[in-house]
């Protein structure tokens, strides 16, 4: 008998007891429903880590951060003028691993436009810092070069300002308008895009409403930052906001330490160099004392791949139980249909069916039990995703990959495969006499 004929048999038989062959399958349909499912749900939250991630800057951006002094170093520490923007101008010049750097003030203040009011957070940058932390200007321009030359009090804000100011104008694009920051009048120069996950988007474009994310029990949307971002020249910040430290009726002076210095590697392979390299220039301006460090994304990224290394692991290891249990209910099934069809299996040997034709026969039955049950599994698992789709309200969508699809099928072939190799065995070493003596 050949593999074809194997197979039709095979078919026919499962055919021939449909709700007992279903019973025989529901195990590897839950096994694979769960396993697909698992896969999905994580690759859905590790899509948005890692979306998410790269909106904020990416591995590449690493932010210089202050520290506490050292004990050893503390008689020293007045010796350190802190991060300052000469730092900026020489990581500039002299990193070789750095491709964009900006030094940056902020404060968190009022914004009027007429009667409308709005606390947020204003920032005074280099221009560097809209593709540092992967902002796009939609509309208008970036800050320049010129206008921190001129101290100009210009601005660039994201599109959740503009809903808060202008509420009367639905899409408004406010290019041109004054805006008053903190008392002082700034003219609009760029508007940044919206920014909003894949899901957001896609929700957006087709008129529902946004799919919120939940932490602990609230709703939030984790580019609400950057929709509400407000950026100034770093020298107009400085100038309206620093230059002058007034305590009681005393000028203690301008303040040169920054709020923060953000660095762009040149590429992933490159941050440590950059950050060796900024390290070792840092440690000359601020005269050897140790009042910096550095924040990475890199542990970040590290983390949600393991995360997802390890929920994916664990959710395999339980579906995988539902599938040990299913091969166990085929093996069980096919053992019964060996007991039932053990004077067919006699009339075959009978007529020069060797052991060899009877073992392959009632494998390529067990698989083909596992391979029915994969594909009911597969379609039960879509169902499952489009149900979360709908019914959830987390950001973290499933997101259904190939390579999923096709080992969560292969684990329900291979149960199949494994689940028929005893009783396929048991079957072909029946004796002819015997098996025609049954019944």
């Amino acid at each position: 008998m050949n593999f074809a004929n194997s197979l039709a048999v095979g078919i026919r038989e499962i055919w021939s007891h449909k709700f007992r062959s279903f019973l025989t399958m529901l195990g590897v349909i839950l096994g694979v429903a769960s396993l697909l499912s698992t896969f999905a749900l994580t690759d859905g939250m590790a899509k948005a880590s890692r979306e998410y991630m790269t909106q904020m800057g990416g591995v590449e951006r690493v932010n210089v951060i202050a520290q506490e002094v050292p004990q050893e170093q503390l008689l020293l520490a007045d010796t350190s003028r802190g991060r300052t923007v000469e730092d900026a101008e020489l990581i500039q010049r002299a990193a070789k691993h750095v491709s964009l750097v900006t030094p940056w003030y902020t404060q968190f203040v009022p914004l009027v436009r007429k009667s409308e009011r709005l606390r947020a957070y204003i920032y005074g940058v280099w221009p560097d810092y809209v593709p540092i932390n992967r902002h796009t200007v939609e509309f208008g321009r970036n800050i320049t070069q010129t206008d921190l030359d001129e101290g100009r009090a210009v601005c660039v804000i994201g599109t959740r300002v503009i809903e808060q100011l202008w509420p009367e104008k639905p899409n408004a694009k406010p290019l041109g308008e004054t805006l008053t920051i903190n008392g002082k009048p700034f003219k609009i120069i760029g508007i940044f895009q919206l920014y909003e996950n894949e899901d957001n988007r896609i929700a957006r474009l087709k008129g529902k409403k946004p799919v919120l994310t939940t932490r602990k029990g609230k709703s939030y949307n984790p580019y609400t930052t950057k929709n509400t971002a407000v950026i100034i020249p770093l020298t107009t910040f400085y100038y309206e906001y620093r230059a002058a430290n007034i305590v009681g009726v005393v000028d203690q002076g301008p303040i040169p330490k920054l709020d923060g210095l953000t660095i762009q590697a040149t590429d992933p392979e490159h941050v440590q160099d950059a950050i060796d390299e900024v390290s070792s220039l840092l440690t000359q301006t601020h005269r050897g004392v140790d009042d910096f460090t550095f924040d990475t994304r890199q542990e970040l990224a590290e983390s949600i791949e393991k995360t997802a290394h390890n929920t994916r692991l664990t959710g395999g290891l339980i579906a995988g139980i539902s599938l040990i249990v299913g091969g166990i209910g085929i093996t069980n099934i096919m053992l019964a249909s060996i007991t039932e069809r053990i004077r067919e299996i006699g009339v075959r040997r009978a007529v020069g069916a060797k052991s060899g034709h009877i073992f392959t026969q009632i494998l390529v039955e067990s698989t083909v039990v596992g391979i029915i049950g994969g594909v009911l599994g597969l379609v039960a698992a879509l169902g499952m995703t489009h149900l979360i789709k709908f019914t959830t309200d987390g950001a973290s969508l499933p997101v259904i990959q190939t390579a999923s699809v096709a080992l969560s099928f292969g684990f329900a072939v291979l149960i199949g495969v494994l689940s028929g190799i005893y009783p396929a065995w048991t079957a072909s070493r029946i004796a002819p006499i015997e098996a025609l003596r049954y019944g």
